[in-house]
């Protein structure tokens, strides 16, 4: 037992020490690429080649001065970002990035946990980490954050419907809602992103949506709301929803290779877990792309795409599944 939870201990601190990393350099990587697409040079001062540039805006900050608002909720103030890091980086407890491996004569699943629900947990994750956002703009006292709050909560009801019609045909596909039995299920058949190419964009848009990016970044829109939910926040307790909002970006890149991708699945020239994290990050630099690319919407096109075109999109989708699910016996 002892050693079971040892394991456990181990494979979460390697999996959190590397979701932190990639944070890090995500952030590193945005900042290049957009500098590239604008014909602008970026970081690349501090360390070789601005490789030590996350090291220093995380030093600078940690020792910035954090203010509370004097009317703000004191409490909800100090929690609603730790709730935001925390739903952020729980969904990768049941994200597999490879196959079993044999370490010391004992089997190892390289993934924390493997419930039969697997893809509900995450679901639910994404669902509670927008009350940070909301309960942020709120305890802040301030028209502008309560406005980027209201904003968030708005657009990810709506698009959470969306990407749960896109989880909800790969599921049907794969007969099972582990993630774990939904990579193997793309085994023996084509990659979901084959068979489920209307799933595919939809998952992909709806993503955009629920990690706040452009053209999708309505909550914190700074020509309107100078910072939206985040005006008020600043130090350490800005970096954690910074945090949260660039680990959502990465989830979405692992979530995307999972389910339509197959997962860690690559030809054998390189190990699996490379496969997985090559996967993931084309799925990063297609969302940093996309910023570079499209303007912001305007809210009622937004809240109108979802609702009047990705919604019945996604239903029509679902249903179609469903249909030939049972023309081909495989309903059962």
């Amino acid at each position: 037992m002892l050693t079971l939870l040892l394991v456990d201990a181990i494979r979460s601190a390697i999996i959190l020490g590397g979701v932190l990393t990639a944070f890090a350099y995500v952030t590193l990587l945005e900042r290049r690429l957009l500098a590239r697409f604008q014909l602008r040079v970026g970081p690349n001062r501090v360390g070789p080649l601005g490789l030590l540039q996350p090291l220093a805006d995380g030093i600078k900050l940690i020792f910035k001065e954090s203010f509370i608002p004097a009317r703000a909720d004191r409490f909800v103030f100090l929690v609603a970002p730790i709730i935001s890091v925390v739903a952020a980086l729980f969904v990768y407890a049941v994200i597999p990035i490879g196959p079993p491996v044999r370490l010391f004569g004992r089997e190892v699943p390289l993934v924390v946990a493997d419930p039969n629900a697997g893809i509900l947990l995450v679901l639910a994750a994404s669902s509670i980490g927008v009350y940070g956002i909301i309960l942020g703009g709120w305890a802040s006292d301030s028209k502008y954050s309560l406005l980027g709050g209201l904003r968030s909560s708005a657009q990810v009801i709506s698009y959470e419907l969306t990407l749960g019609l896109a989880v909800l045909a790969v599921v049907m596909m794969a007969h099972s809602l582990s993630l774990v039995e939904i990579v193997r299920a793309q085994q023996s058949h084509p990659w979901f992103v084959v068979t489920q190419p209307v799933a595919f964009i939809l998952f992909l848009v709806a993503g955009l949506a629920e990690t706040n990016r452009a053209p999708f970044d309505l909550p914190e829109a700074e020509q309107e709301l100078i910072g939206g939910y985040q005006t008020e926040y600043g130090g350490f307790a800005f970096a954690m929803f910074y945090l949260g909002e660039y680990v959502g970006v990465i989830t979405m890149g692992a979530l995307t290779a999972t389910l339509f991708l197959g997962g860690w699945q690559g030809p054998p020239a390189l190990p699996p877990v490379v496969w997985f994290l090559l996967k993931a990050f084309a799925v990063v630099f297609l969302f940093i792309w996309i910023r570079a690319t499209l303007p912001r919407l305007r809210y009622d096109q937004l809240m109108g795409l979802g609702w009047k075109v990705l919604v019945p999109v996604g239903l029509a989708n679902l249903a179609l599944t469903a249909v030939v699910l049972v023309g081909r016996g495989g309903a059962g």
